[in-house]
């Protein structure tokens, strides 16, 4: 162990006690929680660098929205477990990572307990509010995941017209935004209004997967044009070359009567 990671293991209990950061396990999978039942993020210990959480594999469903190679570069605000910075980093090696969290002592546990990479060259984590840094910048980025919430599960002004407004003028002409909206949660329609207001209309809201999380896609660029065939097409490569299993999601899209004419168009 380096002297780094040492003095982080000496320092993390203490932190995590003042800011109400909790580590669990059961079953083989360590789970993430602010201060509360509800799960921030979660690692199988055999396989660190999977995603566990059906919502974080819906959220990379992108990848069938885009031929790749793609995206060059990704944003991701919030860090939670880092399960997906580590799924780009590992699967995606084209792909250069910036991650905005808030919290420096998340940052800490992603890396003490959930294996978070340290390589600044392709994965960078930028300590600032994700509202502010988005408002602020001008850096342009093919991929945007928005999946930032309190411990209260709330995501504040990560859910505003001005936010994703700022999300539209940072994606590059390929670009796509997904954003993790609880779809059980009160609200969720004003937030798919306002989604669909700074877009133009150009969004597709994802039926809820698995644990009840709805994922929303938008673009304001190229267009999306994906016909049945080639999203298969795609989700089989992907599980091929990443072992991420979209083909479920491919499913789901149909059986919901999601491809127009066998299209899905965004």
């Amino acid at each position: 162990m380096g002297a780094l990671a040492a003095w982080l293991r000496r320092r993390l209990p203490r932190l995590m006690a003042r800011n109400a950061i909790e580590i669990s396990e059961k079953a083989g999978v360590r789970y993430l929680h602010f201060s509360s039942a509800w799960v921030q993020g979660a690692m199988r210990i055999q396989r660190p660098n999977a995603l566990e959480l059906p919502y974080t594999r819906e959220m990379m469903a992108g990848l069938l929205l885009r031929e790749p190679p793609w995206p060059r570069q990704a944003l991701l605000i919030g860090l939670g477990a880092g399960s997906l910075a580590k799924f780009i980093y590992h699967q995606l090696p084209a792909t250069k990572i910036t991650v905005v969290e808030i919290d420096p002592q998340v940052e800490i546990v992603a890396r003490v307990h959930f294996k978070l990479p340290d390589d600044p060259l392709r994965l960078r984590v930028v300590i600032a509010d994700g509202a502010e840094y988005m408002l602020q910048g001008d850096s342009h980025h093919d991929y945007i995941l928005v999946d930032g919430f309190d411990r209260n599960a709330r995501a504040g002004v990560l859910d505003t017209l001005p936010f994703y407004q700022a999300c539209r003028v940072r994606l590059s002409e390929n670009g796509l935004l997904a954003v993790n909206l609880l779809g059980r949660e009160r609200g969720f329609q004003a937030s798919v209004d306002r989604i669909q207001q700074a877009f133009d209309g150009r969004v597709v809201v994802f039926p809820s997967c698995d644990s009840g999380n709805t994922i929303a896609f938008a673009a304001a660029g190229d267009r999306v044009d994906a016909r049945y065939d080639v999203l298969i097409r795609r989700a089989s490569q992907c599980r091929e070359q990443t072992g991420l299993n979209l083909l479920p999601t491919v499913s789901r899209l149909q059986l919901e009567q999601y491809l127009s004419s066998d299209l899905l168009s965004i």
